[in-house]
């Protein structure tokens, strides 16, 4: 039996149900695929039923404001998905009357859409026979065909879609491409697969030379940056405090946060408050300084990590317009923020 057929025949026995699976509508399979970039079924789930509930067509989610994309984004991180998700609505709810590109090099014109999500679309939705390629599918083929080639280098890229191509079933390439992606996600795991149950173990190179570990091979990305972060968490007299919507093209764009500060180091109370008293928010003003967190919280981006401390700043009155602290959760904000916003309990 050929290898799609063996995978195809493992999918039908062990596919997970999962609601983009009752469609071929490509508005559904398209926000199923944004979602699902660097993000786990479990945890996009919520967000793909939120999103369907809330913009049922390209043209709710066209219509919606950006703020209220992010806010139901907020969360998921790579929040350029978002702003890209909301700008491909509108590109299609207003130029295309509404229709998706029904072949796979129209919709690499979409912004947000790359090789994976334009090859998902087209054969799950139009039937083409253009295969695959993300993580789950990088681990299947390194580990079966022996493939050392760096999965993140231009020369594995091209050699594992290469290889996928010449795989997918024509006939199916809609279920081909979701086993494998399945069979990846559930079988062929990352850490500590069950080779044992595995229907590819007896040719399985990975599995024969015991290199499930080594494979696949990725190269190491540069060291991380670490950046520290001082958060102004204002507080007035009248419970009021202040959000500010971060601009440019740096993370986090267009989400809220509160004011910001960024040192060279953890700072301590007394240094800190030295620091801040010419702050344009600060300067000339009476305020009382607590630090909430002692240790640095240590969030970790892609290309850098995020020491950060808030510190509570309670002021008569606030030196610019705020909003009220009940309205704060109102805001689209990072999953950082967030987290504090649930702990302070506003």
């Amino acid at each position: 039996m050929i290898f799609s057929k063996i995978l195809i025949n493992w999918y039908s026995i062990n596919k997970r149900e999962l609601p983009w699976r009752k469609t071929t509508n490509p508005f559904y399979i398209w926000l199923s695929e944004i979602i699902l970039q660097q993000t786990q079924v479990k945890q996009g789930l919520p967000y793909y039923d939120a999103f369907t509930a809330k913009y049922p067509t390209v043209f709710d989610l066209a219509n919606a404001n950006e703020d209220d994309v992010l806010k139901l984004w907020q969360g998921l991180g790579y929040y350029s998905r978002a702003r890209n998700l909301h700008a491909t609505a509108k590109h299609v709810a207003t130029n295309l009357n509404g229709n998706f590109p029904n072949t796979y090099k129209e919709l690499l014109k979409l912004k947000g859409v790359g090789d994976y999500t334009a090859s998902a679309i087209a054969s799950i939705c139009f039937n083409e026979v253009e295969a695959v390629v993300d993580g789950n599918v990088y681990r299947v083929l390194s580990r079966y065909f022996g493939v050392s080639t760096p999965i993140n280098s231009s020369k594995g890229a091209k050699e594992f879609k290469l290889l996928a191509q010449k795989l997918i079933d024509k006939k199916q390439p809609a279920e081909f491409n979701q086993a494998i992606m399945e069979f990846g996600a559930t079988q062929c795991k990352p850490k500590n697969p069950d080779c044992s149950v595995c229907p590819f173990s007896k040719g399985c190179i990975a599995f024969n030379k015991n290199l499930i570990g080594e494979l696949p091979v990725k190269i190491k990305s540069a060291k991380a940056k670490k950046k520290h972060f001082n958060f102004l968490v204002f507080i007035s007299e009248d419970e009021q405090t202040i959000l500010q919507q971060r601009q440019g093209k740096g993370i986090w764009q267009n989400l809220y946060q509160f004011p910001l500060v960024e040192t060279e180091s953890t700072v301590d109370p007394k240094s800190f408050k030295s620091l801040i008293k010419t702050h344009e928010l600060l300067a000339n003003q009476q305020f009382e300084l607590l630090l909430y967190n002692k240790e640095a919280i240590v969030h970790k981006l892609s290309h850098q990590h995020l020491y950060t401390q808030f510190w509570i700043v309670n002021v008569g009155k606030l030196p610019i317009n705020g909003i009220p602290m009940e309205n704060i959760r109102d805001f689209a904000v990072p999953i950082l923020i967030g987290d504090f916003i649930e702990a302070f309990n506003f």
